[in-house]
């Protein structure tokens, strides 16, 4: 029998080890789902820091909670920096960020340092498996030859497949275990192995047919929603603009039964995923002689939300007689979404930038961020304010950039001065309230 023959009845009688490379917002719900089914899970990262908490039972992703954590360690989760670890485990899941460079471009960076550091470790019968978003072609072009470099043949030896990570963190209708996961393998005897896999864990697996298939999928159903949240961004600005209330369009439109799916405004995209993976695809595209206009005109409408709200802001103060220099603003959520502390991509993060540029003193809340934390792009030596009345009236204009459930809305709309609200939280016919 060989070594991908033994693989198979590994997965089937979950004896197998499942070795998960990054423990971040995807790597450490996937590392729990395996546990819960009863596999074996090591856990890699190179933050030294996330190791130390796991393995004392701690979590640091707000929606995860330490008692969950804490069954995962008792069930014999291990967590670890050490990657020659890597050479104890029969499947590794790669889940690490593929975020742009500074030119808008695919920066595979973490992929392929991640596989050049596991290259020492693989064996055959191992099953390798990628599920960072990535442009069609990357499993191929790039793990593949790195992974035959070792000597050992892709299908015959070791097992190759992709399959992109769904997650929405905070999203409590859905967990990993629910979320329909797409599958595609290098060869049939990958796709074999890498479909009973994720049968163990997730409730519905959707074989196709090549990893570029699933490669593609990621990329399509996050720009489907970039475009759409563009067309509706767009919208708001000429319903604004028109004395309109978009909120109320798109809930009176929403009540068509059919061909119809409703998307709402915001300050911009955010998250891992919307803001980033169409950029993907128009790079990849370039490739074969492309323009992928319809994707960059989206992108260059969500990119420019941050400047309205700040133009907002602008007449907003303006409204109490007052400018941008010197005045102070607070921002209401750093976060990209709602009731989570995720800050990758968040356009609070920019309106803030941009309100500092204008000389405003610039201050925020969010109690899922009482620190500001590090960033690649951005630096503020900020803590988070207290959320109540005496600290909103002492702001000469409050911004709704992130509607997390905990804020008081009434509270905002009775001693803010003047609102900003990028959110449709407010009721817009209330006096001191633009909506943006």
């Amino acid at each position: 029998m060989s070594k991908l023959e033994q693989l198979k009845e590994k997965l089937s009688d979950h004896s197998a080890v499942i070795g998960i490379v990054g423990l971040g917002y995807v790597g450490l719900p996937l590392s729990l789902c395996f546990s819960g089914a009863g596999f074996k899970v090591i856990g890699f990262d190179n933050d030294p820091e996330k190791p130390r908490k796991l393995n004392r039972g701690e979590s640091y992703i707000r929606h995860i909670s330490d008692k969950n954590i804490k069954v995962a360690v008792t069930a014999g989760l291990e967590a670890t920096s050490d990657f020659s670890r890597a050479a104890d485990s029969d499947v590794l899941i790669l889940c690490v960020p593929t975020p742009l460079n500074d030119n808008r471009e695919p920066d595979l960076s973490f992929v392929l340092n991640t596989t050049d550091s596991l290259l020492p470790f693989l064996q055959t019968g191992q099953l390798i498996a990628l599920e960072s978003t990535t442009y069609p072609g990357t499993t191929e072009e790039e793990l593949k030859p790195r992974i035959e470099s070792t000597g050992l043949r892709v299908g015959q030896d070791i097992a190759l497949v992709y399959s992109p990570e769904r997650e929405d963190p905070g999203n409590p209708d859905f967990t990993t275990r629910t979320i329909p996961k797409v599958v595609g393998g290098s060869t049939a005897a990958c796709l074999e192995l890498g479909t009973l896999l994720y049968e163990g864990v997730i409730d519905q697996v959707v074989p196709v047919s090549s990893t570029r298939v699933a490669e593609m999928t990621k990329l399509l159903e996050n720009i489907h929603r970039a475009v759409n949240i563009g067309l509706v961004n767009e919208m708001k600005v000429v319903a604004d603009r028109m004395g309109i209330n978009i909120y109320e369009v798109i809930d009176a439109a929403a009540t068509k039964p059919f061909g119809f799916v409703p998307y709402y405004p915001g300050p911009g995209l955010g998250g891992h995923c919307i803001p980033i993976d169409p950029f993907y695809l128009t790079w990849k595209a370039r490739q074969y002689g492309i323009n992928t206009r319809f994707i960059e005109l989206a992108g260059e409408v969500n990119s420019a939300m941050p400047a309205y709200v700040v133009a907002k802001v602008r007449e907003a103060l303006a409204s109490q007689n007052k400018s941008m220099e010197g005045s102070e603003v607070l921002v209401l959520g750093i976060a990209y979404k709602k009731n989570v502390d995720d800050m990758r991509e968040s356009p609070s993060v920019e309106i803030l930038q941009q309100l500092q540029d204008a000389g405003v003193k610039i201050a925020y809340c969010d109690p899922y961020l009482p620190v500001f934390p590090k960033m690649r792009k951005y630096e503020f030596d900020l803590q988070s304010v207290p959320f109540d009345a005496p600290s909103l009236a002492g702001f000469d204009c409050v911004v709704i950039s992130t509607n997390h459930d905990l804020f008081d809305y009434d509270l905002i709309r009775e001693h803010s001065k003047v609102v900003v609200d990028t959110r449709g939280t407010l009721n817009p016919a209330f006096e001191n309230v633009f909506p943006a």
